[in-house]
C-alpha cells in the first residue's frame, strides 16, 4: 500500500484509501475537469471536498501541495516510476491522466498537439474571460455603476464562443468524432456561463447553434453528470 504520509495535505484530509488517486477539489468549472476526467477513464480515486468559501485552499496543508492555492489538485500513489506524485493545475491534470491511461487524447502526434492547443485555449482564454464576466455580472462586480468592465468581458466571451462555434461546425466534438480532454476542459465553463452566471443574454448565446448542441450532448454523458457533483459540496 502506498505511503502518502510525506504529503502534509493528508494530515488534514486523510486518505481512507491511500492506494487510490487522491482528488482535492470542489465542483467549480475548474474542479469538475478533474472529476469528469476521472469518471470518464474509470480510474479508482478518493475525492476530498475543499471548501473554498472557508478559504481552505490557503491553509498550510493545501498550500503544501499547490502553492498557488487553487483547486483541483491530486496525489497519484502510483505516479511516474511507481512513486507517489502530486500535481496541480487542471489542464496539467487532464494531460497527466490522459497519458497515464492512454485515454481521451489522440495517440498520433499531430492529433495530440491539436487537442492540447484547445486545452490551452480554454486555460488561457475561456476560463479567465468567462470567470471575469461572472464576477462583474453575478458577484461583487455587479454593484459597480461603471459597466465597462462587464461589457468588455462580455464582448470577449462572446468572441470566444464564436471561435468555438466555428470549430464545432461539422464536428461532433472539438476534435471531430473523438471526445477528448479538449471537450472536458470547456464543458463546465460554458455550462457555468449560461447557467450559474446567467450571462447567456450578454453573450447572445441564443444565436449559437453548434455550441449549445455540443454542450447538451456533453452534459448527457453519464460520466459528466457524475463528475459535476464530485466532490460533494460542503
Amino acid at each position: 500500500m502506498a505511503d502518502l504520509s510525506t504529503f502534509p495535505i493528508t494530515k488534514r484530509w486523510p486518505a481512507a484509501h491511500p492506494d487510490r488517486l487522491q482528488l482535492y477539489s470542489l465542483p467549480t468549472p475548474n474542479g469538475v475537469k478533474a472529476s469528469i476526467m476521472l469518471e470518464e477513464i474509470g480510474l479508482a480515486y478518493e475525492p476530498h471536498t475543499i471548501n473554498i468559501g472557508a478559504n481552505e485552499t490557503w491553509t498550510p496543508e493545501f498550500l503544501s501541495l499547490n502553492p498557488n492555492g487553487k483547486i483541483p489538485a491530486i496525489i497519484d500513489p502510483d505516479g511516474p516510476g511507481g512513486k507517489p506524485f502530486g500535481l496541480w493545475e487542471s489542464g496539467a491534470i487532464l494531460v497527466y491522466l490522459a497519458e497515464k491511461t492512454g485515454k481521451l487524447l489522440p495517440s498520433d502526434p499531430a492529433g495530440r498537439y491539436e487537442a492540447l492547443q484547445w486545452v490551452f485555449f480554454q486555460m488561457a482564454a475561456i476560463g479567465p474571460m468567462f470567470g471575469q464576466l461572472g464576477f462583474f455580472h453575478k458577484f461583487a462586480g455587479r454593484e459597480w455603476e461603471d459597466k465597462r468592465p462587464r461589457d468588455r468581458y462580455a464582448a470577449e466571451s462572446k468572441r470566444l464562443l464564436g471561435v468555438l462555434e466555428t470549430r464545432l461546425a461539422g464536428r461532433d466534438w472539438i476534435m471531430g468524432d473523438e471526445y477528448t480532454i479538449a471537450d472536458i476542459s470547456m464543458l463546465g465553463w460554458v455550462r457555468n456561463l449560461v447557467g450559474f452566471y446567467g450571462a447567456g443574454d450578454l453573450v447572445d448565446y441564443a444565436s449559437l447553434k453548434e455550441v449549445p448542441r455540443w454542450l447538451e450532448q456533453g452534459l448527457a454523458r453519464p460520466a459528466v453528470q457524475r463528475g459535476l457533483e464530485i466532490p460533494k459540496r460542503p
